[in-house]
């Protein structure tokens, strides 16, 4: 008996050691239920100012680039302007070799006064066959052969001093001079190069005619044109100054778009004042034009417009809260309900790309909307955690 009391003691004691090991796991290893508020990131939405933008990237260049070119071919003999010079309109650029235009103005001119030649005899021979027609001593043949002749003299003179014009011209073309007033901002040829204008004319220089006046080529999805309008302001950065931001206009919205694997975009057109200098032609900038500036709205965190709750969330249905009516972009935002979380459907307007206005829905200035799940809540734990009774 003292045996077998001593053994059903032993395994009563046993049974609670066992008992008291499993309590201290279960408390040690599965998580204790926190306050639903503790679940969740919260953030208080609030009325106030919303300036909504739309990006791409652009090129600065001038607003008038003149292209400068020859229309003589000849070899360049003298250049008188490069780089980053200014120019005045008028001002020589370049000279051409005259040699072969010189030669053939002066071929022209000998031309001109064989011509003079000709058609002075050719007026001296009519005269006197007038003289004697009218004498009677040549028919009246022999006249209008005298007048022809005079007649031939002179359009082949008129047609030698065009020549010498057409040639006086072409010379002049071996001095290629600014055509506006401005800056040099690229040069093509050097001295010695033969400057070919067969078939087109070849570019010289470039001129740009005001680098005070600088103009963004941006390229703009056609997802984001519809919000553009000429007029609007812009802001832009260029990699040349970081943190500092320039300012422009839209001036123009150009009709013809650019297809490049299916994606479509329009060329819009930034006015830019550049009266130091800074911006030059050919760097890059990167975009912003303010579609939308509201001044007094309700505005939610697009945080909490991409937040959605795990599957194992309790979701309650309150009373009263409306779906919004109307056309436009629709969302929906979570707040903290008694026994779960509420979704609120809203009509959303304008974005900054952090917050969006509400157009409408039944939410109010003050409230909390739900941003992201705390980060001490874990994967495995979540259903423990967050279950309310």
């Amino acid at each position: 008996m003292d045996m077998h009391r001593f053994l059903n003691r032993k395994l009563i004691i046993g049974a609670v050691v066992v008992g008291l090991l499993a309590a201290g796991g279960y408390y040690t290893f599965v998580p204790r239920q926190k306050p639903l508020s503790q679940l969740f990131v919260t953030e208080v939405i609030k009325r106030g100012p919303l300036t909504q933008t739309v990006s791409a990237n652009g090129t600065l260049n001038p607003v008038v680039v003149v292209n400068v070119g020859s229309r003589v071919s000849s070899t360049v003999k003298q250049i008188y302007a490069d780089f980053n010079d200014k120019v005045k309109k008028g001002q020589i650029l370049l000279r051409l070799d005259p040699t072969v235009f010189q030669a053939q103005l002066n071929q022209a001119k000998a031309d001109e006064a064989n011509a003079q030649a000709v058609l002075d005899l050719a007026r001296a021979n009519e005269r006197r066959a007038q003289e004697l027609y009218d004498k009677h001593y040549v028919s009246r043949q022999a006249l209008d052969t005298a007048i022809q002749a005079r007649k031939s003299a002179q359009a082949q003179l008129e047609l030698a001093k065009a020549q010498v014009s057409s040639d006086a011209i072409n010379l002049g073309f071996t001095v290629i001079r600014s055509p506006v007033s401005g800056v040099v901002v690229s040069r093509d040829v050097d001295v010695g190069q033969t400057v070919a204008a067969s078939f087109q004319t070849p570019q010289l220089f470039k001129i740009a005619q005001d680098l005070t006046k600088m103009q963004i080529d941006s390229s703009f999805a056609e997802a984001d044109i519809g919000g553009i309008r000429v007029g609007q302001a812009a802001n832009f950065t260029v990699d040349a100054f970081p943190g500092i931001t320039f300012h422009g206009t839209v001036r123009q919205i150009r009709l013809n778009p650019t297809v490049q694997s299916n994606v479509v975009t329009y060329d819009v057109v930034i006015d830019v004042n550049n009266p130091d200098g800074k911006l030059l032609p050919g760097m890059t900038a990167y975009v912003n034009v303010i579609t939308a500036q509201l001044k007094d709205v309700l505005s939610v965190p697009n945080t909490a417009l991409r937040f959605r709750p795990a599957k194992d969330v309790p979701i309650q249905q309150e009373q009263g809260r409306e779906r919004p009516r109307g056309e436009g972009m629709r969302g929906t935002v979570y707040v903290l309900g008694s026994e779960g979380l509420i979704p609120v459907p809203l009509l959303l307007g304008a974005t900054d790309g952090n917050s969006t206005e509400v157009v409408a829905g039944d939410i109010h200035a003050g409230e909390a909307v739900i941003t992201d799940t705390a980060s001490d809540v874990g994967a495995a734990g979540r259903s423990h955690r967050i279950r309310i009774h």
